[in-house]
């Protein structure tokens, strides 16, 4: 009797400890408001909404980048600018500038630290980005100007704004899980945890691609 007592008490923990898990787990991530199209259907899309201006942005972006370089091969990740609101635009041109001008990869990082490692850019200010860009690139001006007033960097504002909207986001940095689950360092606890959120949504997102793709 004893002995079976101790067996059903195990039993009940372990079902206990799943159901707590599997609470936290739901707890960290949500679906978005609106199913937002991949780019690679046939592969799991991270997709990171972010701000230059967010100190949390900042402290993700190191972790992501060495997450990133060990995703496995069905999955990829980009960026995309956070456009809540008309002060968050300049920052948002600016990465759509300098993807524009090639400069992305070179000037990411930089324009993180200069608003808040040196604290020498205001993150709603465009002309003194325009000028930092343009320091940093040794790039005509004018060029640099051009980008940031372009129809492309223009669209890619439009459809910015539309994704913040439609993920259902309340802050960054958040996270969409091949455009249908949202995550964050906010609801998941930390930027560490919002990562580890992602991967469990990924698994559980390739499994359904794997069942779907046998039937």
């Amino acid at each position: 009797m004893k002995k079976f007592l101790t067996a059903l008490m195990l039993i009940l923990s372990t079902h206990v400890f799943a159901t707590e898990t599997a609470t936290q787990e739901s707890n960290a991530f949500e679906a978005v408001a609106q199913v937002i199209p991949t780019d690679k259907p046939a592969k799991i899309e991270v997709m990171e909404i972010f701000w230059y201006g967010c100190i949390h942005c900042y402290h993700m972006d190191p972790l992501l980048n060495a997450w990133v370089k060990k995703l496995p091969s069905d999955v990829y990740f980009k960026r995309v600018p956070g456009l809540p609101n008309p002060s968050w635009a300049p920052m948002a041109k600016a990465y759509f500038a300098m993807e524009t001008l090639g400069l992305l990869e070179k000037l990411h990082t930089p324009l993180f630290d200069a608003v808040h490692k040196q604290k020498t850019i205001n993150p709603t200010d465009e002309k003194a980005i325009i000028e930092w860009v343009t320091k940093q690139s040794g790039l005509d001006k004018l060029k640099v100007e051009q980008a940031f007033s372009s129809f492309t960097t223009s669209t890619n504002l439009n459809r910015a704004a539309q994704v913040f909207r439609a993920s259902g986001a309340t802050g960054v940095p958040s996270l969409i899980i091949d455009g249908k689950y949202l995550t964050s360092s906010t609801m998941a606890g930390s930027n560490e945890e919002a990562i580890k959120t992602a991967d469990f949504i990924i698994a559980n997102v390739r499994k359904d691609k794997t069942a779907t793709t046998k039937k």
